[in-house]
């Protein structure tokens, strides 16, 4: 072990044999191997070492192909991107308004007790405590769509989530809908000429 081998995670560069020992090294590994015909590889690494599990580019292709697509919603969708790319998180998940697949806002988990999704950007509640969520949304990158999850437990999986409709409010300034009739102060609902 004191060779500095992790033998939990070994990188591609360095296997490791079952027995802990470095295993031999493969032909396309070694930089002078005599029995390779052409030239050396230059060009970048074609390995990524696997970071911290994010679903960043699952959110971007969403937004562009799907929720936030088209030249209609380009400015709003360059926004939510721009905060995306500014934000040190590694999960993000975006709230549909229903059912629908609608794009409300943006949001990022939080721990905490108990642990609660916090919006960056877009319109919503500040603060979604996980009780609150209603239904679970995962992307699919190739179908370009949303499938609903069965699941209740929020997870790396989930992309979009719902909340229960009676906890939108209503926009402030838009008259609500009521039964009443309207009348012009003489009694007489008929339009004055």
């Amino acid at each position: 072990m004191g060779s500095g081998v992790n033998v939990l995670c070994p990188s591609p560069s360095r296997a490791v044999s079952p027995s802990g020992s470095p295993a031999r090294p493969r032909e396309w590994e070694n930089e002078s191997n005599a029995s390779s015909p052409g030239p050396e590889y230059s060009g970048p690494r074609l390995y990524k070492e696997p970071s911290a599990k994010s679903n960043k580019h699952i959110i971007h292709n969403a937004l562009s192909h799907c929720c936030l697509a088209g030249r209609v919603n380009e400015p709003q969708k360059n926004r939510v991107l721009q905060e995306v790319e500014r934000s040190a998180a590694t999960h993000f998940l975006i709230l549909f308004r229903d059912g629908g697949c609608q794009f409300r806002a943006l949001y990022t988990p939080c721990a905490g007790d108990p642990p609660v999704l916090r919006r960056l950007t877009g319109s919503g509640p500040r603060l979604v405590p996980l009780p609150m969520v209603q239904e679970l949304y995962k992307y699919h990158s190739d179908r370009k769509r949303f499938s609903r999850l069965p699941a209740r437990t929020m997870s790396l999986s989930v992309d979009a989530f719902t909340i229960p409709g009676h906890l939108w409010q209503a926009r402030r300034g838009t008259p609500r809908k009521d039964n009443r009739s309207y009348s012009h102060g003489d009694g007489n609902n008929s339009p004055t000429k």
